[in-house]
């Protein structure tokens, strides 16, 4: 049994880590700050004796008892959305970037065996090259990614200069069960669900041609374990499902209407991890197809049911600031 923790464990990916550690008989602790997470997340293994939840917010609290014997450290608490970003930048570098930094150094002083970052693709931006290596140029296009990427670096440098065995990975556009339901205008499958439950045309960006690079929660939360397990340390590596996937195949596995919405500024068309260093150094590779993903996804619609609706008319306003400031530097 290891003692693991997990940063932003009653979030989306978190929980879905914590499950699995807990499968595997680890004794697991959680620190959240359910600014984003939800207890409900964690319910169904709430009771069990090997997992220990304290709400704190990392940038604030006092880490070093809550490190106190852990092994293995899975940073994965952040502020996401690109459209906050934009508009208050300062609390993402805030949550992103000093957060980030307390957990290293409680982390370092703990001595903990294995540190895993939760960094992003995003930090590429729109890259010249598809699949897209860990070594392309690095371009984060508005200031969520750009914090993200910044928190990678600092692991990356934590490994270096302190010998902290730390590494990160690089997530690509993750969707599954338990994805965030409330805030603001965000990932395409909690905005579909929720419209397809409504009975309203699913909102879908320019000509729906554009692909992503959708993978399974499931399987990015045994990468996560894998690069714990593994001596790997000072590098960063992709995490993506081995496809891309256009938009409107998405639509046509949800099935139902679609109206148009402008294509947004600072966007890719393509993403799509190389992920050949992740099976070389890790032997990880997915296991859910998106249509099997797709399909669990519809089997617990009702998850969503209490979701923002996000109209035309509602998604054009939460992205003015989109178009006003990226649409600058396109």
């Amino acid at each position: 049994m290891t003692h693991c923790l997990v940063t932003g464990g009653a979030g989306f990916i978190g929980s879905h880590l914590t499950e699995q550690l807990l499968a595997l008989g680890h004794q697991v602790t959680v620190i959240d700050n359910f600014s984003t997470g939800r207890p409900a997340n964690l319910a169904p293994f709430h009771d069990n004796p090997r997992l220990a939840v304290h709400e704190a917010d990392i940038s604030e609290a006092d880490l070093d008892p809550l490190f106190a014997g852990v092994q293995w450290v899975f940073h994965l608490a952040a502020l996401a959305d690109i459209v906050p970003s934009i508009q208050q930048p300062g609390p993402y570098h805030r949550a992103n970037v000093d957060g980030t930094l307390r957990v290293l150094e409680a982390a370092r002083a703990a001595g903990v065996a294995r540190f895993v970052y939760a960094a992003s693709s995003s930090c590429y931006g729109i890259p010249d090259l598809y699949p897209t290596p860990e070594s392309a140029e690095i371009r984060p296009m508005y200031p969520y990614a750009l914090t993200k990427w910044v928190g990678e670096r600092y692991v990356m440098h934590w490994a270096q200069t302190y010998g902290l065995p730390a590494m990160a990975l690089r997530l690509f556009n993750v969707y599954g069960p338990r994805s965030r339901t409330s805030g603001t205008y965000g990932a395409v499958f909690g905005v579909f669900l929720k419209q397809k439950l409504a009975g309203h045309p699913y909102t879908v960006v320019g000509d729906g041609s554009q692909t992503r690079d959708f993978t399974y929660v499931g399987d990015v939360a045994r990468a996560f374990i894998a690069a714990a397990d593994s001596g790997v340390t000072g590098q960063a590596l992709n995490v993506g499902s081995g496809q891309t996937y256009s938009v409107n195949r998405l639509v046509e596995l949800l099935g139902g209407p679609v109206t148009h919405i402008p294509k947004r500024p600072g966007e890719p068309d393509c993403t799509f991890a190389d992920t050949t260093l992740i099976h070389r150094h890790l032997a990880w590779r997915p296991e859910v197809s998106l249509e099997e993903g797709v399909a669990r996804l519809l089997a617990e619609i009702d998850y969503w049911r209490e979701a923002p609706l996000w109209t035309v008319d509602k998604i054009e306003v939460a992205t003015r600031d989109w178009f006003k400031y990226l649409g600058r530097t396109s």
